[in-house]
């Protein structure tokens, strides 16, 4: 399979784990989940979304603030998702203020997105958007997303982006409801100008979680899917199985839309580094667990992985979903899988261990 296979696992023994100290000293990337609003539900939504804003959220003067905490902490690239962060008109305040000293990156469902929002987008510094597609056509994305209209929304999104002048990424998280669309998703990001595609894993947060049974696939579907694919000349393609499975946990950081280090969004069911309203940005980097996380430490390692992604063990969130510890191997790695099957998910509460 074009690049998918069983790869040579390194297994450390039980005393010593793969792994040691964090590689750095401070973060290089944060993510923020600017709101748990969205005006879509999506079946796949990892955030559980509302359709109003909750008032605990932080506010834009807020997220300002922090920006600057987390520039002179060194932080050189910003996410910004949800939710739908364009489902709260401030975030353009946010955006603004972190362009002009980051790499600045909004994921956004572009439904509302129109020339005059693209416009004002890339005045105001954006880098680049990542719209998410849940399938190459209107009857598949709009029975994930559970709104009408909402694929030719999505889609007037990106053509407004591109006339700007913006980058675009299209994301699509792979299911059981669209898996097999995704050639004609490849051919129909390449067609509206994106310049890649990334088809992502599905993570059992929120809403995904409550529906894995019917929309969870096996390991051996996923990578067979991605095996097919043949991008188009001039799209780059993104995922995130061997042998790009990474622990990207030892230059991320991420903070919800109340304000908690969770350092990273597929975490946010898991950890609590602490309140950055309350007590400083870095004292949260230095958490006992994220320390932990960020070094590395596992139980097995695919060297194959090891070799493009320089990091050990694969996704620490999907490894702690399925085997309840933080040092695990993680099972969407064909070569760490050990038998795991992806579409039973133990049921498990989303708790907070010590290593």
């Amino acid at each position: 399979m074009s690049g998918i296979g069983m790869s040579e696992v390194g297994v450390s023994p039980a005393a010593r784990l793969i792994g040691g100290s964090p590689p750095l000293h401070r973060p290089m990337k944060v993510t923020i989940g600017y709101t748990q609003s969205c005006n879509l539900d999506c079946r796949v939504c990892y955030a559980d979304c509302t359709r109003a804003p909750s008032p605990r959220e932080l506010p834009a003067a807020t997220w300002i603030r922090l920006l600057d905490e987390f520039f002179e902490a060194g932080v050189i690239s910003v996410m910004i998702e949800g939710g739908e962060p364009l489902h709260r008109p401030d975030v353009l305040e946010v955006i603004a203020h972190a362009a002009p000293r980051a790499m600045t990156r909004l994921r956004t469902n572009a439904t509302l997105v129109d020339d005059a929002m693209a416009a004002r987008l890339k005045a105001i510094g954006l880098g680049d958007a990542m719209v998410d597609l849940l399938g190459a056509t209107p009857a598949t994305h709009d029975a994930l997303t559970g709104v009408p209209g909402s694929h030719a929304r999505s889609i007037a999104g990106i053509r407004a982006l591109r006339r700007a002048g913006l980058p675009v990424t299209v994301l699509v998280i792979m299911n059981r409801g669209n898996h097999r669309e995704l050639q004609p998703l490849l051919e129909l990001a390449k067609a509206e100008g994106a310049e890649a595609v990334g088809v992502l894993r599905p993570y059992p947060l929120g809403r995904m979680r409550r529906d894995w049974a019917a929309l969870s696939l096996s390991l051996e579907e996923m990578t067979a899917a991605i095996a097919a694919l043949r991008p188009p000349e001039g799209l780059r393609l993104m995922q995130s199985w061997h042998p790009n499975d990474a622990n990207c946990c030892w230059q991320m950081a991420a903070v919800n839309a109340y304000g908690h280090s969770i350092g990273c969004m597929y975490l946010r069911e898991y950890v609590d580094y602490g309140d950055v309203t309350k007590i400083p940005f870095l004292e949260t980097w230095e958490d006992p667990l994220y320390r932990h996380l960020r070094a590395g430490n596992v139980e097995s390692s695919c060297r194959g992985c090891a070799s493009t992604q320089h990091t050990h063990g694969g996704c620490r969130s999907t490894a702690y979903a399925f085997h309840g510890r933080w040092d695990a191997p993680d099972p969407f790695d064909s070569g760490l899988n050990g038998g795991v099957d992806l579409r039973v998910l133990p049921g498990m509460e989303a708790i907070r261990d010590a290593p």
